[in-house]
């Protein structure tokens, strides 16, 4: 059978790579596993080829008649879809297999849902919120019962998420209904390709029929970076960026296409608005792409890629995965993004063919950002790649599964309890919880058990299953682990829509003011509900909306590098041209205070009018700083009491008193010690305020709120009211409740990351602790300083403020 897949490859000019061949016989031998290539090395038809000649071996005389759903590709982001159906559709008419291949995402109209529905395809490409509400509809075990394969494509995107915790459900369920199925998973970029491929297949993935393929493809990726002419030596966030637009423009003019990556949707807005301003002649040939700007418009921008109609695309993470663009010749990273792994992915969308050679110019938005550039260089040479975390024991997902059981038709516990114990999120799971779980669905726990609303299951005959239409209606709207603040609907006053802002931004505006979104200056009219009613405006003047949560964070691969460079740098043995632009900045910050080495770790003791300041550098990322800052002000506190003010950055933090911190004092007495480290955890942060924030989410997902009907969505005010009262109940009346705890613990893994804090720590121990007293604020403290104040300011009042403390400083 594999003779066929090479020679179409032959008649096509390809040629089958190493391990695109070691997936198709491995998954025609019946193993399970996960592929690990590069992107654009030809991931998809490393196995959906498999799964087309596995059934023209299966069905040699091809009779007519439909073979019901033999495959699922489930993708992360809608965006992928269009592709991987145009590469299947392309091996089916090779093969001649009359396949439907068909998407199901929520950006399908409902008329082709329903023909889907009427006429099952054989191969079906969604996503994990699509491939619940399958399982949701009646009779969906008659759906899936002659399916061979499911392919979790992108499978590091979904590992680390609770949309993976969806994939595991799903396939946990499959494995019973499918005896015969095969399960595998596409990677480009992963650290932790073991614990991944347990997170994928479960219990099963001890068995003897399991394969991880690697594919041997030295990807080349080359790194230039946009060099400033001169060096501040006093930056901060956003110095740069902007400034740098004179020497990005010749790029885009010279490139055929390009896409511009940003770290944030405000970002895309302000990057895509500001070309525009200074090379208008670019207009019609540029466009945006975010996730808060309509389907309609996202797939204009797609398609007109496709066709070689657009010279540039500003985006974000929207078009960071495989989708094949083969036009695109240049990539453009604006900032540091934070991680080896998404910075291997954007750089891979240039030279997105087997065997090309990626390029990616990467833009600081300030001059630390340059060791950022020199510190992924390196980490790209020795494969140094981060590892994604998985989620265990979520227990707000689970409970939306099982109600989603309940709506389809019912559930045995019987038969249910022993697939979700075989997945790796839920394996530790004991008896009693799973009891407390269906006592909540069924009659709403001890809490709730007054109110009919949280009786959403019944039990017949010892079939759980849900008999009103309106518990199951709200259920299915509600389907899903995508959380954000609420969004209002964007729309002109004439008639269409134009995308979606977090209700939020739009409350701090008044009516007539002037914003810009989806590239347009745009006046808010009046408010309707959730819907902000706008027109167009001439005014050039006007915020950037800005998205909660947009943020990357340092991951600890790239903090690692990021201190080994500043290492070098400072010790004069590095040859990356970005670390020779910053020399002067370096330069003054040894002049008045000192750049650490891989074995020091350096605070800053400085007094100013506002107070006392101390700085911190441990280079780990704002989360991390986040808790570090914390924590060591809460040991401060011990030893007489004080009021701090905090403030971090990727490379640092700040704690600011109006009275003399005794630091020295502190130092001697085990500042950073390893004893006691959880219980001053909880004592130094308001890890009480911090779960109840990452309960609203967790409310949301396993259904104690409803977000409301299409198009009247519920405020994002009347959502933190009802989630803080159920939270409040909770703890009052059942502190032990598995919602409660699992929020918590997600403070704590996730948003305090304890073990890479005691990591941190641990290291900080092991090095030689600097303390230096420097008159005025050093390079390093200086952009720390800024994002104290940056909240005080208007963006021009800023840079005003900015202009005035710097030329104070070169001048002291």
């Amino acid at each position: 059978m594999i003779n066929r897949a090479q020679k179409w490859f032959k008649e096509k000019g390809w040629r089958p790579f190493p391990f695109q061949e070691e997936a198709w016989e491995s998954y025609l031998k019946g193993f399970h596993g996960l592929v690990n290539a590069p992107t654009g090395s030809g991931k998809t038809y490393s196995l959906a080829v498999p799964i087309l000649l596995e059934y023209m071996k299966n069905h040699p005389d091809k009779r007519p008649g439909k073979p019901g759903l033999q495959a699922i590709w489930i993708t992360p982001i809608r965006a992928l879809a269009k592709e991987i159906q145009i590469s299947v559709k392309r091996a089916c008419d090779a093969f001649g297999v009359d396949w439907q291949v068909a998407i199901r995402t929520g950006d399908t109209p409902a008329g082709e849902r329903a023909r889907q529905k009427r006429s099952t395809p054989e191969f079906l490409i969604t996503t994990p919120e699509s491939l619940h509400l399958l399982i949701a509809q009646k009779g969906y075990e008659n759906v899936f019962r002659d399916l061979k394969a499911v392919v979790a494509d992108e499978w590091h995107e979904l590992v680390g998420s609770k949309r993976g915790v969806q994939v595991e459900l799903a396939l946990s369920r499959f494995k019973t209904l499918c005896p015969q199925l095969k399960i595998w998973g596409i990677s480009a970029t992963i650290g932790n390709m073991d614990e991944a491929l347990h997170v994928l297949l479960g219990r099963d993935y001890r068995s003897e029929k399991v394969k991880v393929i690697k594919a041997d493809i030295d990807k080349k990726i080359e790194i230039l970076s946009i060099l400033p002419d001169t060096m501040e030596k006093f930056p901060w966030g956003g110095h740069l960026g902007i400034i740098l637009l004179e020497k990005v423009l010749p790029i885009l003019y010279k490139s055929k296409t390009t896409l511009i990556f940003t770290n944030t949707r405000s970002q895309a807005e302000i990057w895509y608005q500001r070309i525009l301003q200074v090379a208008p002649d670019l207009a019609g040939v540029i466009a945006m792409h975010h996730g808060s700007i309509t389907k309609e418009l996202r797939d204009w921008v797609e398609n007109a890629l496709h066709d070689e109609r657009l010279k540039a695309v500003v985006c974000t993470s929207s078009l960071d995965l495989g989708v094949d663009f083969r036009p695109v010749e240049t990539i453009i990273q604006i900032g540091g993004p934070k991680g080896v792994s998404r910075f291997i992915q954007r750089a891979g969308r240039s030279g997105h063919q087997p065997g090309a050679k990626s390029k990616i110019y990467f833009v600081p938005t300030q001059a630390l950002e340059l060791v950022e550039a020199a510190a992924l260089r390196h980490a790209i040479e020795i494969n140094e790649l981060e590892e994604r975390i998985p989620f265990i024991r979520s227990f707000d997902v689970l409970i939306q599964y099982l109600v989603t059981l309940a709506v389809s038709g019912g559930f045995d516990p019987a038969v249910i309890f022993p697939e979700i114990l075989s997945t790796f999120c839920y394996e530790s799971m004991s008896e009693e919880e799973w009891h407390w779980v269906l006592n909540f669905i069924t009659t709403g726990g001890s809490t709730l058990n007054a109110y009919d609303e949280f009786k959403k299951v019944e039990v017949e005959n010892g079939i759980f299953k849900v008999t009103s239409r309106r518990t199951a209606l709200r259920h299915r709207l509600s389907i899903g682990t995508i959380v954000s603040d609420s969004m209002m609907e964007i729309k002109y006053l004439s008639g269409g829509r134009i995308g979606a802002i977090e209700e939020w931004f739009v409350a701090s505006m008044n009516i007539g003011d002037t914003f810009w979104f989806a590239g347009r200056s745009l006046e808010l009219v009046k408010i309707q509900g959730m819907t902000a009613l706008v027109r167009r405006s001439e005014k050039k003047k006007g915020k950037f909306p800005s998205w909660q949560g947009g943020r990357l964070d340092l991951s600890s691969k790239l903090s690692a590098m990021l201190r080994m460079k500043l290492s070098e740098a400072a010790s004069g043995n590095s040859k990356d041209v970005e670390l020779q632009c910053i020399i002067p900045l370096l330069e003054k910050q040894q002049e008045v205070s000192m750049v650490p080495g891989t074995d020091e770790f350096l605070i800053e003791s400085i007094f100013t009018n506002e107070g006392h300041h101390l700085f911190f550098y441990p280079f780990e990322g704002r989360h991390v700083h986040e808790g570090i800052a914390y924590l060591l002000a809460h040991r401060l506190s011990q030893i007489r009491p004080f009021s701090f003010s905090i403030a971090m950055n990727d490379y640092g933090f700040e704690l600011l008193s109006d009275l003399e911190i005794p630091i020295e004092e502190a130092l001697g007495m085990d500042l950073f010690g390893m004893n006691d480290l959880f219980y001053d955890i909880q004592a130094s942060v308001n890890t009480n305020e911090m779960a109840r924030r990452r309960f609203r989410d967790i409310a949301s997902i396993s259904g104690l709120v409803f977000q409301g009907y299409p198009g009247k969505n519920i405020s994002n005010k009347h959502l933190q009211s009802s989630s803080g009262l159920f939270y409040d109940v909770y703890r009052e009346y059942e502190p032990n409740s598995l919602l409660i705890k699992e929020a918590f613990e997600e403070v704590m893994d996730f948003q305090l990351q304890e073990t890479r804090m005691r990591n941190a720590l641990e290291r900080i121990n092991n090095q030689k602790l600097i303390l230096k007293f420097p008159e005025k604020p050093t390079p390093f403290s200086f952009p720390i300083l800024v994002e104290r104040i940056r909240e005080r300011y208007t963006s021009e009042a800023l840079k005003d403020r900015i202009k005035r403390m710097t030329l104070r400083l070169e001048r002291d």
